[in-house]
């Protein structure tokens, strides 16, 4: 990344990060993310991010974005991940097993079904 010098290199980086930004919902690419704060691993989001990149993988699912996060701070809720799809609102889910991360990349990301069960209410 270039070095920002200037007001004018401020506003180039903006305008690129918002090309960015539109690119990725207009094709309607998903985020997930992973709550990976120090409650959140204690919890078993490490398995569940490893369960959703086993998933992606093994059943060949392009156009998706995981990443992880520090802490969300639902520590009660975790472990926590977050879909986010095109311009679609951000749902966050909370208690996610293994199983439960696998569910919610077939049913939300793939068949755009929202997991009702393990919603967290925002």
């Amino acid at each position: 990344m270039s070095t920002i010098k200037s007001l004018e290199d401020l506003k180039h980086a903006r305008e690129e990060a918002l090309k960015k930004k539109s690119a990725k919902a207009t094709s309607g690419a998903a985020q997930i993310i992973v709550g990976m704060g120090t409650c959140g691993i204690a919890a078993g989001a490490r398995d569940a991010m490893k369960s959703i990149l086993e998933t992606i993988e093994s059943d060949s699912i392009n156009g998706v974005i995981v990443s992880q996060t520090g802490c969300i701070g639902l520590c009660e809720k975790e472990p926590i991940v977050e879909v986010i799809i095109g311009e679609e609102p951000k749902v966050t889910y909370g208690k996610v097993s293994p199983d439960i991360a696998k569910k919610i990349v077939r049913e939300h990301v793939v068949k755009h079904k929202i997991v009702q069960d393990h919603v967290i209410p925002m």
